[in-house]
């Protein structure tokens, strides 16, 4: 992973200092709400319904067991002893004191990290594929550009008061799994039929109140003109995005406003004027910044039959774990394994200090000290040699961190909703928990096989619920909680954006209206076929006769 030189410990140090500053003169009253709020939000410092929030970066989700164990050590110092993993691959602490947020920054910039940037109208955390460098079907580690372009972005004048926020994603495998298509810009790994590598490049996508698939700008911009072509992109939104209406100043809508075509145009004539300038990335950089992500050096392993494989014989919980939680490595003899933080009776996300303590010891143990952050809420170890899986199954089973519930029903994504967010129109947590407790049944679950169930508290959709191939949104309908279902959601290759399918539910209606849908889909399905191939397959209205009945069958 990338190591900090002098320059980036002394930016984030005096970042600190500064910060310390701000927040001394408005806690003596000597600067205004007004004037201090947009200061806290670039220092990832939010005023909750109950108390401070501070959101933490993960750049592109990945952290060392060091890093890990500041987040326990401040979820034990600062909170109230946990930490909640976000779909932006960030953790926040839900319980801080505002005068306690400097020392906060000051401890993570002792291992590297901040918060700078995870909030307000400017470039957030950079995203990435959480099997970046690791998995089978890889084009290229997209990371060393990942990092290239945090550097870049952070803090950088002409982008810290964007029209709205901007978000960016990157996919380094040929399936995408980093939901490229629901960023502001999102890239995929692509090799030129003469091996230069570059990217495909969509822009304009978001969910939100106005949800939208990116649209492909370059079918194929050569790496080293990365920072010139998205600088020209936020040039043009700069130039022309909406600034009188937040709800219409995403870029995605100026995408449409312009058309695909005009706004692509746009582009290309600014970047006609950067294209080989100054921030063209030198093939040396490039070579040194893949020096950080380099392979590291594996263990000889068995490649053969592994110890894990002879106990799956004997054991079905650890035989259902390796089918769920334990995908395929591109080094032979290895694994990538994905810890469930899904376990439950807990809200999604969410890991106590001690877990995080012990997923240090994990990753130092048997992942070469190094842990990923998914946008499903989940973590990831990813350099595991599988004669230890078996062992490592019991040390995560022991943690509450090894439910077979990877990419099933029950692995919810789910935002803090009301419970914390002063946004959110309802709660999420406790429809998350009562749908896990309706569904805990690991034979059904295996039964029903992947289906992805998603829950926003409201449109802001930090809950991702328009890509979930099930989706729940929270709704206030006359000062009450409701819900929204939406169907046919999906992130990959095949990108799509679920519809509501009808009138929203009260919060006590909800799991009997997700058994419903699933009774459909059980009722319909081909042999195999997984639940949004079903939906494809049949379209919406089986489900909406399904939930709402003859008379409401066709209700929009």
């Amino acid at each position: 992973m990338y190591i900090y030189n002098d320059i980036d410990q002394q930016l984030v140090d005096d970042r600190v200092a500064q910060f310390r500053g701000q927040m001394t003169r408005f806690l003596e009253g000597r600067l205004s709400e007004d004037d201090f709020r947009p200061l806290r939000l670039q220092n990832g410092l939010y005023v909750q319904r109950h108390a401070p929030m501070l959101r933490v970066a993960i750049p592109y989700g990945v952290l060392s067991s060091k890093q890990m164990r500041m987040l326990a050590h401040i979820a034990k110092t600062y909170d109230r002893g946990y930490g909640h993993f976000t779909t932006r691959c960030n953790v926040q602490f839900n319980w801080i004191r505002l005068n306690e947020a400097p020392d906060i920054l000051a401890e993570l910039a002792t291992v590297q990290m901040h918060a700078i940037q995870t909030s307000g109208n400017c470039i957030r955390n950079i995203t990435c594929d959480a099997f970046a460098g690791v998995a089978e079907d890889e084009v290229f580690d997209p990371r060393p550009y990942c990092e290239i372009a945090r550097q870049w972005s952070t803090l950088a004048p002409e982008f810290m008061f964007l029209p709205r926020k901007f978000k960016i994603a990157f996919s380094g495998g040929a399936e995408d799994r980093a939901a490229t298509r629901f960023y502001d810009i999102g890239a995929r790994a692509k090799v030129s039929e003469s091996g230069l590598r570059g990217f495909e490049v969509f822009v304009g996508g978001g969910m939100g109140r106005t949800p939208m698939l990116g649209q492909p700008t370059r079918d194929f911009l050569p790496g080293n003109e990365l920072l010139n072509y998205f600088e020209a992109i936020l040039r043009v939104y700069n130039r022309y995005g909406r600034r009188d209406n937040k709800y219409k100043a995403r870029i995605k809508i100026l995408v449409k406003d312009l058309t695909l075509e005009g706004f692509a145009n746009e582009v290309d004539a600014e970047w006609a004027h950067l294209r080989g300038g100054p921030n063209t990335i030198p093939d040396a950089t490039i070579s040194a910044m893949e020096a950080f992500f380099a392979p590291p050096a594996y263990r000889d392993c068995e490649i053969g039959a592994a110890p894990a494989d002879e106990a799956a014989l004997a054991n079905r919980q650890f035989a259902r774990w390796l089918s769920r939680s334990v995908a395929p490595h591109r080094h032979p003899g290895h694994a990538i394994v994905t810890l469930s933080l899904k376990k439950t009776g807990i809200p999604p996300g969410d890991a106590t200090a001690h877990q995080m303590e012990a997923v240090a010891d994990m990753a130092e143990q048997f992942s070469l000290g190094e842990v990923r952050v998914t946008h499903e809420q989940n973590l990831v170890l990813p350099h595991v040699p599988r004669q230890h899986l078996f062992e490592l199954w019991r040390m995560a089973a022991a943690q509450g961190l090894a439910t077979p519930n990877i990419g099933l029903l029950t692995d919810v994504v789910c935002c803090p909703g009301g419970d914390f967010c002063s946004l959110a129109n309802a709660k999420s947590i406790p429809i998350a928990e009562a749908i896990q407790q309706r569904f805990d049944d690991l034979d059904y679950l295996f039964d029903l096989g992947p289906l992805e169930l998603n829950i926003s508290g409201c449109v802001n959709s930090c809950g991702h619920h328009h890509l979930g191939h099930i989706g729940i949104l929270g709704v206030d309908k006359n000062d009450e909680e409701w819900y929204q279902i939406t169907l046919g959601g999906r992130e990959g290759s095949h990108s799509s954006i679920g519809k509501v399918i009808g009138p929203s539910f009260a919060a006590r209606e909800i799991p009997e209206v997700i058994e419903k849908i699933i009774g459909v889909y059980v009722a319909h399905r081909h042999d195999e076929e997984i639940f949004i191939d079903t939906f494809s397959r049949i379209g919406v209205e089986p489900f909406k006769l399904g939930v709402y009945g003859a008379k409401h069958g066709t209700a929009n």
